[in-house]
C-alpha cells in the first residue's frame, strides 16, 4: 500500500462553541486523487481550510508529509506551504494582474529565480493547462473555465507534491467540467501528484477519485469511506448509498 502523504488524526474542527467534526480520522496515500463529499453543512470547507492551514485544529492533528502544520512557524511552516498548491472556488485569480503575472506570483515571493526563467516557468506551466499563449490576459478577458485552468497553473507553480481543490467544478457548464476533470487525471499520470477534492459533484467523483470520504453533518463524523461505486452498490447504510444515487431519504437525508 502507498505511504500516506498526509495523516488526520483525532482531529476536531470548532466554530466558537459549534462542533463541525468530531475526532476524523482519515489518511491520503501518495500519489492517489481523494474526494472529500457529502451534504451542505457537513464541514466539507471547514475541513480543507485546516488542511491547508487557515485555521488551527479545536482537537487532533493534521499531518502534511509527517509535518504538523498549525505548529509549524517561520522557516518551517513556509517550507511546509511549498509543498502544496490550492484552487480556490472561485479560482482566487487577482484581476488587475495578467494571468501569467497571477502565475509568476508564488515563484517571485518564494523563489530568487531571475525574471526570464520564471517567465518560462510561466510559459511551461500555462501550456500544461491548455492556455499557451494567454500570458498577457486579464482574468475578464477569459471564460470560468480558463479561470479554474490559470488558477490551476498558478497551484502548480511551485511544482508542489499535494495540489488542493475547493469545488473545482463551481461554476462551470457540464462539458467544461468534465474537460477539467480529464486535467487533473492527465496531471496526475504525469506528475504523480497527489490531489485532494472537495466537491459535491457526483459526475466528477465516480471520474477521478480513488478514495472518497463522505462527511455526516448530523453526527460530526466520517459516514463512509472508500471507493465511490463500491460505497454506492454495497455499503450497509442505506443513506450513504442513496447520496451516491442522487436518491431523497426520508425527510430529505442527513448527510
Amino acid at each position: 500500500m502507498t505511504e500516506p502523504i498526509i495523516q488526520v488524526e483525532d482531529f476536531t474542527a470548532r466554530y466558537g462553541e459549534a462542533l463541525i467534526l468530531d475526532h476524523i480520522n482519515f489518511q491520503v496515500r501518495r500519489g492517489e486523487i481523494f474526494v472529500v463529499l457529502g451534504g451542505s453543512g457537513c464541514g466539507k470547507s471547514t475541513l480543507l481550510k485546516h488542511m491547508i492551514g487557515l485555521y488551527k485544529p479545536a482537537g487532533g492533528r493534521i499531518l502534511i508529509n509527517g509535518q504538523d502544520l498549525a505548529k509549524a512557524d517561520g522557516a518551517e511552516r513556509i517550507q511546509i506551504l511549498r509543498t502544496f498548491g490550492v484552487l480556490f472556488q472561485g479560482s482566487g485569480l487577482f484581476g488587475s494582474m495578467s494571468v501569467g503575472e497571477n502565475v509568476a506570483l508564488p515563484l517571485k515571493e518564494h523563489t530568487t529565480l531571475p525574471p526570464e526563467i520564471i517567465a518560462l516557468i510561466v510559459r511551461m506551466k500555462l501550456q500544461m493547462v491548455g492556455l499557451n499563449g494567454f500570458e498577457h490576459h486579464l482574468p475578464s478577458e477569459i471564460s470560468g473555465g480558463m479561470k479554474k485552468r490559470a488558477g490551476l497553473a498558478r497551484a502548480m507553480a511551485l511544482d508542489p507534491d499535494i495540489l488542493f481543490f475547493d469545488e473545482p467544478s463551481a461554476g462551470l457548464d457540464p462539458v467544461t467540467s468534465a474537460g477539467l476533470d480529464q486535467l487533473l487525471l492527465k496531471l496526475r499520470a504525469s506528475l504523480g501528484t497527489t490531489m485532494v477534492v472537495v466537491t459535491h459533484e457526483l459526475p466528477s467523483i465516480y471520474t477521478i477519485a480513488d478514495r472518497v470520504i463522505m462527511l455526516d453533518s448530523r453526527k460530526k463524523k466520517i459516514a463512509a469511506e472508500g471507493k465511490p461505486l463500491e460505497l454506492r452498490d454495497t455499503h450497509e447504510d442505506p443513506w450513504v448509498r442513496d447520496f451516491f444515487r442522487r436518491q431523497a431519504g426520508p425527510a430529505g437525508g442527513h448527510v
